[in-house]
């Protein structure tokens, strides 16, 4: 079981959010990344680029499918990872480390809170 970490929160569409001000790190969880096994191919948005919540603004491929990345909340793209575009492996074996996709400027850093803590988050999953 993972550390609790109350700095981070999660959405449906397993991306984790990470806050430091009003600069959120995301990346995709690691129920996701097992979910697509093995990492092939990352696409991520340009610096500077509007998304809105749930936007889809990445994409994943896998030897078994493809997957898009969805901002989790509204902001601007700030940093990429460029080291996951050369070696996608990263995500598999670091996905809530290493192995993040983008950091970005969040509008309103209030709308945080509104995403799901861990707790939460392992309920969900015990949904699914």
């Amino acid at each position: 079981m993972a550390a609790k970490n109350s700095d981070r929160r999660y959405t449906k569409d397993h991306e984790w959010v990470q806050l430091d001000g009003d600069i959120a790190t995301v990346g995709i969880t690691d129920h996701a990344q097992e979910q697509l096994g093995e990492l092939v191919f990352i696409e991520l948005p340009a610096t500077e680029r509007t998304v809105v919540a749930n936007e889809a603004c990445a994409v994943v491929e896998s030897v078994k499918a493809a997957s898009d990345v969805y901002a989790p909340l509204a902001g601007k793209i700030a940093e990429i990872n460029e080291t996951i575009v050369d070696d996608p492996a990263i995500v598999n074996s670091d996905a809530e480390g290493e192995g993040w996709f983008f950091r970005m400027e969040l509008d309103d850093p209030d709308t945080f809170d509104e995403l799901m803590d861990q707790d939460a988050y392992d309920e969900y999953l015990e949904t699914l």
